[in-house]
């Protein structure tokens, strides 16, 4: 895995100490962080706070109007790597998706103000609709000024992009069922399951995409956590005997600064009525 100038790599955030206020790349994982600091006036959050409450709305409101308020021209904001490091991971498995019902539907869960869905719509051979949600308006609103300014064109002419506030708890309200081709997840179900009351809002977040995805659809969450742990949580709370079954896998993407990161791949799996 190489780096690349965007935005950033790893978890990005906020510490204050005697010196002032440094961001700092955070990898919080099995209680190891890996830290490479860089001076930035002009921050607030504290570490600690911010850590307690990725899974709330108003956090991720105040880190996007910090951030934005600090830089005059505006650069995406990217949670562990950008598009370029898992581009083979999602870019061949929508090759594999091509099917009749007009464009395949691509939703990138907890988007923030990342590049990863912009650049599915600009590279992706086949139509797709790419829906980029975050629960924060503030981060939708940083990304369409954004693209309104850049005006990304796309591979197939066909494709259309959009940024959603839109809560993904919620996920089902928003799209009917069996009806979303691929959701990627990179550092969101991270975010809820290290904040303090976020566990049961991350297995929601997993039910949902699983209510929402074609029989043929894919959910990729891209996470530093080891699957010796990641692995028992994603086949605990997929299944839902009855109603619900999926099946999970893992791929590693690479290691980055002394942390190893992965890609899990959750796939519904037909539900056999008795």
């Amino acid at each position: 895995m190489k780096e690349q100038e965007v935005g950033g790599w790893g978890f990005r955030r906020p510490i204050i100490n005697k010196y002032g206020v440094e961001w700092a790349w955070l990898c919080v994982t099995s209680g190891r962080e890996s830290v490479e600091k860089d001076v930035c006036a002009g921050a607030s959050m504290e570490t600690d706070e911010l850590i307690e409450n990725m899974d709330k709305k108003t956090t991720w409101d105040r880190f996007y109007a910090e951030s934005s308020s600090r830089t005059p021209t505006f650069k995406n904001f990217e949670w562990f790597f950008g598009f370029e490091a898992v581009q083979d991971f999602i870019m061949p498995l929508l090759q594999t998706k091509s099917h009749s019902d007009g464009c395949l539907k691509v939703v990138d869960i907890g988007c923030g103000t990342s590049a990863l869905g912009p650049c599915i719509y600009r590279h992706c051979l086949l139509p797709v609709w790419v829906t980029c949600a975050d629960i924060s308006p503030i981060a939708v609103r940083l990304m369409q000024e954004h693209v309104q300014v850049k005006a990304i064109q796309p591979h197939n002419l066909s494709s259309q992009l959009e940024f959603v506030e839109l809560d993904c708890m919620r996920l089902h309200k928003y799209y009917g069922s069996n009806s979303v081709d691929l959701i990627v997840d990179k550092g969101t179900t991270d975010a809820l399951l290290r904040s303090k009351e976020g566990k049961g809002k991350a297995g929601l977040v997993l039910n949902q995409c699983l209510k929402v995805l074609r029989s043929s659809g894919t959910l990729l969450q891209f996470s530093d956590e080891d699957p010796d742990a990641r692995l028992l949580w994603l086949e605990t709370e997929a299944q839902e005997p009855g109603v619900m079954e999926a099946d999970v896998g893992v791929q590693e993407v690479g290691e980055l600064r002394g942390v190893c990161y992965y890609c899990y791949q959750v796939t519904p799996r037909l539900v056999v009525q008795q």
